[in-house]
């Protein structure tokens, strides 16, 4: 018999919380919906809930671009490895789309699309896949179209804290001293890292400190 997983909800309002638990619940994703405020709240209780089979992130538009809440999403992708999780935001704003992508998450859902397909969205990051939505994959098809790739510069490619860690990586510094200078936990340096090697196609730290040298090189011939 197979055994119940939860879905751990996150909101800091309350009225969010019990009308997601009741709406999921009756959409029948075959996980039992568990809402709280935040994840230390959570964790105070998950010993005594079934496993966490996939994680929900509600959030205000205003706040989703934000670096504290990046950083929070990037913690809560690193310390949940292998259970998918999900963005639910007011913004459908691409650059907040990406920047959450990055942060090791399997999906975005602006609240203008509705529950039925934030259900979806949810079933589809349960087996492995990742839900942005369609108006997203064409701007980003537009952008792809008015500048060819090897024109970007560092802070289009990568997030403002990712090229802070690249930065750190080039100048061959470890994990737990790039923690220590950005304030990050050494499990979110990781993350950002191996986000960091995916994007630029890199397969260990000295290839990716030759591409972001490359990157760099690139960058200021063309501002010369």
């Amino acid at each position: 018999m197979q055994q119940t997983r939860s879905l751990i909800i996150l909101d800091r309002r309350a009225l969010n919380r019990e009308c997601f638990v009741k709406v999921l619940d009756a959409h029948q994703l075959g996980l039992q919906p568990f809402a709280f405020e935040s994840m230390d709240d959570w964790k105070k209780e998950k010993d005594s809930l079934p496993p966490a089979g996939a994680v929900l992130v509600s959030v205000g538009g205003s706040e989703v671009g934000s670096e504290a809440f990046l950083t929070e999403l990037t913690e809560i992708a690193a310390e949940l490895t292998g259970t998918p999780v999900i963005v639910l935001s007011d913004s459908d704003d691409l650059s907040c789309i990406l920047q959450v992508i990055d942060c090791g998450t399997q999906g975005y859902i602006p609240t203008s699309l509705g529950m039925a397909v934030c259900a979806e969205a949810i079933r589809l990051a349960m087996v492995g896949g990742t839900f942005v939505p369609a108006s997203a994959v064409m701007t980003m098809r537009h952008k792809f179209k008015a500048r060819p790739e090897e024109e970007r510069p560092m802070t289009s490619l990568f997030t403002q804290r990712q090229v802070e860690v690249a930065q750190a990586l080039r100048r061959g510094k470890a994990n737990k001293i790039i923690a220590y200078e950005l304030n990050l936990r050494e499990s979110t340096v990781k993350v950002h890292i191996r986000n960091i090697m995916k994007k630029l196609k890199a397969t260990n730290r000295t290839e990716v400190a030759f591409k972001i040298n490359q990157l760099m090189s690139d960058q200021n011939r063309t501002f010369q």
